[in-house]
């Protein structure tokens, strides 16, 4: 194994906090494989980015030589994570989490080295706790300190509900500590009581108490919030390479340094010359947004995929060529009105370039809908039939296309 001092450069690339630094030091002091914990409820079947965050660090302990623990929450995630939350998470039923855990374990395998992975599923021991097992487990927490995480406090004080079993998911996750006797522990920075919650309880067991690692929330491509399916701002693990890559190219400039840190495969000397260019304002963010987009097309999708994306988005977006595999509608869908016209406003809707007619004024309106290469006139929503023939195309920007087949 590396030194201690050249494994630390590692692990705190990118982390937000470390608690306590100093049983980590001692704990990789000891030269043997430390035991590193990532617990995940699968409450959803699909992953991005931001998910992968703390995967891309466990394979960054896994290339270290350590040994991962991936803990799928069929068992907490049936009463779902309170954190960071202002209202009572919906309950999934177990057929839900079975069949999210499949899919979510397929994805995180994308990133962390299958062979050196071992997972389990924490509802393994925690289904069959028993009445008197479970309050043991309680009787080791104080209800006054659990009200002091910040989310409990802040419905507490503005009288937001707060149901009785969303007490017990930290409980349950220290206890997931315990039974795997974990070293470190790693979740988002909106986990860290979580985290601390398994110290206590392993203190209290008597064992070596784990070290709490957090990391931080991958900001999305928006560049303002988390990266989120509901924000629209997210690029997931299983989008097409090309999609992919275009996301990649639509981020914000400033957090281009971010993601070569949380989401690419480059090394850590790499990413900090990325970070001192932008600091120094001698960074290309395109240039970099091209190489990135390549490496986590690569990642996710093999080798050579990136490339591929990349001559895809040039031929689209730089080359103004017709993309591959664009939608197609059969001609037939044309319908010619009682003027003899073509009426855009209900073809662009037929053919999935609009989600209304207003909105297909409007991008005719914009100068940009397209017939065959030829812009339509702007307020010319009726249109002579002639050009709508089996193989004509029909754009609206860089991204809208349909043919007529």
């Amino acid at each position: 194994m590396l030194p201690v001092d050249e494994q630390l450069k590692v692990i705190t690339s990118g982390t937000m906090q470390i608690v306590p630094m100093d049983e980590l030091k001692a704990k990789l002091e000891k030269g043997t494989p430390l035991n590193i914990k990532l617990g995940v409820d699968p409450t959803s079947p699909d992953l991005h980015l931001g998910h992968a965050v703390p995967l891309r660090k466990m394979r960054q302990f896994q290339d270290l030589g350590h040994k991962v623990t991936l803990i799928i929450g069929s068992g907490t995630a049936l009463i779902g994570d309170p954190s960071g939350r202002d209202s009572t998470r919906p309950p999934l039923t177990e057929e839900q989490v079975e069949a999210n855990a499949k899919t979510y374990v397929e994805q995180a395998m994308k990133v962390l080295d299958p062979a050196k992975t071992e997972v389990v599923y924490n509802g393994d021991w925690i289904k069959p706790l028993n009445l008197s097992q479970m309050l043991g487990l309680m009787s080791k927490f104080n209800v006054a300190r659990i009200l002091e995480r910040e989310d409990f406090h802040n419905r507490y004080t503005e009288g937001k509900s707060i149901a009785l079993h969303e007490f017990i998911y930290p409980v349950l996750q220290a206890y997931d500590s315990v039974v795997i006797k974990a070293d470190l522990e790693m979740g988002g920075n909106d986990q860290i009581f979580n985290l601390l919650a398994g110290r206590d309880l392993m203190r209290a067991e008597g064992m070596e108490p784990q070290v709490a690692l957090t990391m931080p929330l991958l900001v999305g491509t928006d560049g303002k919030k988390k990266m989120s399916k509901s924000y629209g701002n997210y690029i997931g693990l299983t989008d097409e390479p090309a999609d992919m890559f275009g996301k990649v190219m639509s981020i914000a400039d400033e957090i281009v340094p971010m993601y070569y840190r949380l989401c690419s495969t480059k090394d850590l000397d790499e990413v900090d010359a990325i970070d001192a260019a932008f600091a120094d304002g001698t960074a290309d963010p395109y240039k970099l947004k091209r190489e990135l987009g390549v490496n986590i097309v690569d990642l996710y999708h093999g080798q050579g995929a990136g490339e591929k994306a990349m001559a895809a988005f040039d031929a689209q977006f730089k080359e103004n060529k017709v993309p591959d595999n664009i939608a197609e509608f059969p001609a037939s869908i044309v319908e010619v009105n009682d003027e003899g016209k073509v009426y855009l406003g209900k073809l662009l809707v037929d053919v999935k370039i609009a989600a209304s007619a207003g909105e297909a004024r409007r991008l005719v309106d914009g100068g940009g809908v397209k017939v065959n290469g030829e812009a339509v006139a702007p307020k010319c929503y009726n249109v002579d039939p002639v050009p709508f023939a089996a193989g004509t195309i029909i754009q609206s920007g860089k991204k809208r296309w349909a043919k007529l087949v």
